[in-house]
């Protein structure tokens, strides 16, 4: 019988979001948005990723502060953002970011970087509609 063992593990994995919820939530407080991205795009929450974004634009010199942690992230973390600003775009509520988000990517990556993206050819047609 292995449902002990099923239950034991379902337990521990909820345990174990709990604890990088708390994480994510102490981050945000301690303004180490830096971490509060990578933790969020780790978890796959684009939601979460738009509310780290929305407090740093809140921050004085918002703008300047994003672009300090965007172009700090990892390509991969990179790509994940750019796969959820498409759907943030789309969204007259969520634009603003997405935008500030894309001209990050587009001011401080070359080209033929950006064209080594997965998915960036889907994500720039989905953008030119909306942008």
């Amino acid at each position: 019988d292995v449902t002990e063992i099923e239950e034991k593990e379902a337990q521990a994995k909820q345990e174990e979001q709990i604890m990088k919820d708390q994480e994510l939530s102490n981050l945000l407080h301690e303004k180490r948005y830096l971490k509060a991205l990578g933790l969020a795009i780790s978890l796959d929450r684009p939601h979460t990723v738009l509310m780290v974004v929305k407090a740093i634009l809140k921050e004085t010199d918002g703008r300047k502060h994003l672009e300090e942690n965007i172009v700090r992230l990892r390509k991969d973390q990179k790509e994940a953002v750019l796969s959820f600003l498409v759907t943030w775009n789309t969204n007259s509520r969520n634009c603003h970011e997405a935008q500030a988000v894309i001209e990050t990517l587009l001011k401080h990556e070359a080209p033929d970087e950006l064209l080594q993206y997965s998915g960036i050819k889907p994500a720039v047609e989905s953008l030119l509609p909306y942008t």
